[in-house]
């Protein structure tokens, strides 16, 4: 059992991935081969599921729905036709398994979400370091006066 965790965790940390969760909207960049030619096509959608979560192959079942119609994939997460996953948004949910989105329509909409964007923290910029003014004393005698 120990050896099939140590190899479950060494290929979750190969691979970077971000922690995903069930009412996450994401952005699937999946590679595509048509012929000799290689592409690469993006699925945006809402995470309903996700299968698997502690093994070496998660999946997670993303939706969206095109010109009316529901649209779903399953999508291992640590496959190498995966490319890159973002996530765009990350909505309020208390369920782990979102299925009831399929009946509701365009229900996503109505989701509490959050915006990512607020909450990245910009890096600080180095502070220019006060120089202190040049006396004749030494620096001793400046220390002790202080």
């Amino acid at each position: 059992m120990e050896k099939v965790q140590k190899f479950n965790a060494k290929v979750r940390t190969a691979l970077k991935r971000p922690d995903l969760k069930a009412g996450d909207i994401v952005k699937i960049h999946r590679k595509i081969k048509e012929g000799e030619k290689e592409r690469i096509q993006v699925f945006e959608g809402i995470v309903i599921a996700i299968k698997g979560k502690q093994s070496s192959s998660p999946t997670a079942t993303v939706r969206r729905v095109s010109f009316g119609t529901g649209v779903e994939i399953t999508v291992p997460l640590h496959s190498p036709a995966i490319s890159k996953i973002e996530i765009v948004k990350q909505a309020k949910v208390r369920q782990a398994k979102l299925y009831y989105l399929r009946n509701k329509g365009i229900r996503i909409s109505k989701l509490k979400t959050k915006e990512l964007a607020k909450f990245v923290v910009e890096e600080k910029k180095e502070e220019p370091k006060i120089e202190v003014e040049a006396t004749d004393q030494p620096k001793e005698e400046v220390a002790e006066k202080k």
